[in-house]
C-alpha cells in the first residue's frame, strides 16, 4: 500500500501558515513530560470547582496568539491532594475515533467515559456534519461535566454527523487553559482537519522553531499544534500524503486520530510507545479507534486489531486501508511498560496482552521472590488490587480489602496549608480495623514515585488500623528516570528511588520490610517480547533522547 502513495506529489507551493482555533486546543506544549526533567517542580494554586468551561465553534479565528518571544513556562504541579497523595505517574490523555455511525458523537462520549482514567482535566469532541463542516465542543473538567444532559440544549446536539474524534486530557503543567483542550480544529488550503493526540514529541522545539522561521503563528502551548502546521506546510497534494510527510519529521511518541470531511485517519509512531486499537461496532460495522479496548465495551464494539507501530490506517467511503510510514525499515519496538503496570484499565487488552492477567502474574512473582510471614494481604486501591490478588493466591494467604477508598473526594480539592494537605490520604483511604488490628500485613501497590503516599499509608495502617507489622510489596521495579514519551512523571530529583537505597526508602516510609519487582523478573515475564518494551523509567536508558535536554 505504501508504494501507491510514493513518490508524493510536489507540485503544490508552500501553504500559508494557519491559525488553530483557541477554543479547540489541548495539551501543554513545553509543559508536557518533555520539559519536566529539566526543572524542579513548582506549585500553582488552581482550583477545580466542577464549574465547566466549554466552547462550541465552527470557525478558526486568530485570537489569543501566543507570542513567539514569550518565554516558555516552567512545568508546575497542581497543588492538590490528588497529585501529592496519589503520587503516581500519569498518562497524559486518551483518544477516540469513530467513522460510519449516525450517533458518532454520542458514542464518542461513551468511549471517553471509559478512558477517563487517562485524563481528568479536559475533554472534547469534534464531529463532521452532513455538509462536511467540522464542529467542536471542548471544556475543562470531566467528560460528564463537559457533556452533561442536564440542560435542554445538550452539547451533543450540536455535534451531528457520522464521524467524530474525542480526547481526554491530563494537564502536566497546572494551567488547564480552555484553548489547550483537544481535539484541535484547523483550516488550511484544502479544507479543515481535526486532530487528537496521545503522546509527546521529543523534537517539538526544533520543529516549532523551524516553522516559526517560515512564518507560522502558534496559538497554543501544545506540541500537537506542530503536527497541524507540518500538514499545512507540506508540499504534497493529498491529505494522506501530507500526514505521512508530517509524521516522517516527528520524533517521539504519538498515537493520533485525524478527521476531515471525507475520512478518518489513525496513526501510531514507529516505536509504538503509546497504545492504539481498532474495532467495529457489532450493529452496523462502524469503525472505531481508541487508546484502550475498554472503550469498546460501552459502545458495543468488538476488538479487531492493534494499530501496528508505524501504521497509518485510513477509513472512508471506500473502506479501510493502511500503509506503513517507514516501509520495511522499522526501529525496534519500545512499548510503554507502565501501560501494563499502572496506566491502563485491568479490563483492557494492551499491546496484545491482558492487563489483568499481567498484573496478577506480577503479584505471583512478588510472592515467590519476596515472601514474608504474614496474616493478610491487602492492596492499595485500586491500582494494587490485581497484583495483590496474585500475591495472596501464590502465598496462600487471605486477601482482604484492608483500605477502603472513598469515591466522593474530588480530584483536586485544595487545602490552604501543607498541614491540611497531609490529611489527603486520610480523606481518601480509611483503614478497616477489623481486617488489620494485630495482624502482620502485606500491602501491595503498583509503584513508589516520591514516597509520600507510601509513608502516609504505612502510618495510617499502624496508627489508625492497628496493624502489628506492615510489609510493602511494589509491583514494579524502582522508578529512577523521567518519561519523555507521554507519561507525566516528577523530575529526577523528586524520584525517591533515584536518591535512596531500598533500605533507606524502607526507613523513610516506615514499613517493616520493602521489596520491589526485579527488572529482570519483569523482563522474564514478558519472555521473547521483552525487547519490545521501553524500560527507561526503570533503567535510565532512553531509546530516543530529546534534543532539547
Amino acid at each position: 500500500m505504501a508504494n501507491n502513495l510514493l513518490p508524493f506529489s510536489s507540485t503544490l507551493s508552500k501553504s500559508t501558515p494557519f491559525p488553530v482555533n483557541p477554543s479547540q486546543t489541548a495539551h501543554s506544549f513545553s509543559h508536557k513530560t518533555l520539559q519536566k526533567p529539566c526543572f524542579p517542580s513548582k506549585v500553582s494554586t488552581f482550583s477545580n470547582t466542577h464549574k465547566t468551561s466549554f466552547t462550541v465553534s465552527t470557525k478558526n479565528p486568530i485570537s489569543d496568539i501566543v507570542s513567539a518571544k514569550q518565554p516558555h513556562l516552567q512545568p508546575q504541579y497542581p497543588d492538590d491532594d490528588d497529585h501529592n497523595d496519589d503520587d503516581k505517574p500519569r498518562e497524559e490523555c486518551g483518544v477516540v475515533g469513530i467513522y460510519g455511525d449516525p450517533d458518532a458523537s454520542i458514542l464518542c462520549r461513551s468511549a471517553l467515559h471509559k478512558l477517563q482514567h487517562r485524563g481528568q482535566e479536559g475533554a472534547g469532541i469534534v464531529s463532521v456534519n452532513d455538509d462536511g463542516v467540522l464542529r467542536s465542543v471542548t471544556g475543562l473538567g470531566l467528560v460528564s461535566d463537559v457533556f452533561n444532559d442536564k440542560s435542554n440544549n445538550s452539547k451533543l446536539d450540536q455535534l451531528p454527523g457520522h464521524s467524530a474524534i474525542g480526547h481526554v486530557r491530563y494537564s502536566t503543567s497546572g494551567s488547564s487553559m480552555l484553548k489547550n483542550v483537544q481535539p484541535f480544529i484547523a483550516s488550511y488550503k484544502f479544507g479543515s482537519v481535526g486532530i487528537a493526540h496521545n503522546g509527546n514529541l521529543v523534537n517539538y522545539r526544533v520543529l516549532r522553531a523551524k516553522l516559526e522561521d517560515h512564518g507560522s503563528i502558534f496559538n497554543t502551548t501544545s506540541d500537537t499544534e506542530v503536527v497541524l502546521h507540518l500538514i499545512a506546510m507540506s508540499k504534497h497534494r493529498t491529505f494522506l500524503s501530507r500526514i505521512v510527510d508530517a509524521c516522517t519529521q516527528l520524533e517521539g511518541a504519538y498515537s493520533m486520530v485525524f478527521v476531515t470531511k471525507d475520512e478518518l485517519v489513525a496513526v501510531r509512531d514507529p516505536y509504538g510507545f503509546r497504545p492504539l486499537v481498532m474495532g467495529r461496532r457489532r450493529s452496523n460495522g462502524a469503525v472505531v479507534f481508541a487508546s484502550e479496548t475498554c472503550a469498546f465495551d460501552p459502545i458495543e464494539a468488538t476488538y479487531e486489531k492493534e494499530v501496528s507501530p508505524g501504521e497509518l490506517v485510513v477509513v472512508d467511503k471506500q473502506g479501510v486501508r493502511s500503509l506503513f510510514l517507514l516501509g520495511k525499515s522499522r526501529p525496534q519496538l519500545k512499548q510503554c511498560i507502565f501501560e501494563h503496570i499502572y496506566l491502563s484499565q485491568p479490563s483492557s487488552v494492551v499491546f496484545g496482552r491482558s492487563v489483568y492477567q499481567f498484573r496478577r502474574a506480577i503479584g505471583e512473582i512478588l510472592a515467590t521472590e519476596a515472601p514474608v510471614d504474614c496474616d493478610v494481604v491487602i492492596p492499595v486501591p485500586d491500582s494494587g488490587t490485581v497484583a495483590a490478588l496474585g500475591y495472596a493466591a501464590k502465598a496462600d494467604v487471605t486477601f482482604e480489602m484492608g483500605l477502603n477508598k472513598s469515591n466522593y473526594v474530588g480530584r483536586t480539592f485544595i487545602e490552604p496549608s501543607q498541614k491540611s494537605r497531609d490529611h489527603g490520604v486520610k480523606h481518601k483511604l480509611s483503614p478497616v480495623r477489623a481486617v488489620l488490628e494485630g495482624k502482620r500485613v502485606v500491602v501491595v501497590d503498583d509503584s513508589i514515585v516520591r514516597g509520600t503516599t507510601c509513608s502516609k499509608i504505612v502510618r495510617l495502617l499502624k496508627e489508625a488500623g492497628g496493624a502489628k507489622e506492615v510489609h510493602m510489596r511494589i509491583a514494579s521495579p524502582q522508578v529512577i528516570g523521567c518519561c519523555y514519551y507521554g507519561v507525566d512523571t516528577p523530575s529526577s530529583e523528586e524520584l525517591i528511588s533515584n536518591r535512596l537505597s531500598v533500605e533507606e526508602i524502607r526507613e523513610f516510609i516506615g514499613s517493616d520490610s520493602l521489596a520491589f519487582l526485579p527488572l529482570d523478573s519483569l523482563q522474564k515475564l514478558l519472555g521473547s517480547e521483552s525487547q519490545n518494551y521501553c524500560y527507561a523509567c526503570f533503567s535510565g536508558k532512553y531509546p530516543l533522547v530529546p534534543r532539547e535536554v
